[in-house]
């Protein structure tokens, strides 16, 4: 295993300035921009360095170097992972780079799909029943913010934790707010 990927990732950015991206600081580390939309960035890892595409979804992938680095919760992030500088194709790597800023030039961006409603958990249910001012709250949030509720009470292994989670959620349903308001803008 190697700490520190400086040499090899110096070279991917010296290989990403001879394009018509524009280097910003996101998150810790750089990312290229076009038109102010992230386009590829880069980092180091314990055992390799990655180059990935914010809308890799899209890169064609002719030759199969592209991964989904968390299936089924990453959308359109695709990861090209290195464990050497030998392994890296300036000419390869060049080629997905501008086929991602044309791809960025023609505006493509995966649409969020909406999530279908979630059923009540049982728990909530049975705490409606007990609490009618509780349920005329939560009936009065947003699909979205039901949601969410919904998904974080079912998303508990115990019971005991289940019904712990409704007591947490009830003032912030009578408040009128979502689970995670406090992290979006």
């Amino acid at each position: 295993m190697k700490p520190s990927w400086k040499e090899e990732l110096n070279w991917l950015k010296s290989l990403i300035q001879k394009t018509e991206l524009k280097e910003t600081v996101k998150w810790g580390i750089p990312v290229f921009t076009f038109n102010g939309q992230n386009v590829v960035g880069l980092a180091g890892f314990k055992s390799h360095f990655a180059l990935w595409f914010y809308n890799g979804i899209f890169l064609k992938d002719k030759s199969n170097v592209l991964i989904n680095a968390q299936e089924g919760v990453t959308k359109a992030l695709r990861q090209w992972r290195f464990a050497s500088r030998e392994e890296m194709d300036e000419k390869l790597i060049l080629a997905y780079i501008q086929e991602a800023i044309a791809n960025e030039k023609q505006r493509k961006k995966l649409q969020p799909q909406k999530k279908e409603n979630l059923p009540a958990p049982p728990q909530l249910a049975e705490a409606f029943r007990e609490d009618n001012d509780f349920k005329n709250s939560f009936l009065a949030l947003s699909q979205a913010k039901q949601n969410e509720y919904a998904e974080y009470i079912h998303g508990a292994k115990q019971e005991a934790t289940t019904w712990s989670r409704v007591e947490k959620i009830k003032p912030l349903v009578v408040q009128g707010k979502g689970l995670n308001d406090k992290y979006k803008k």
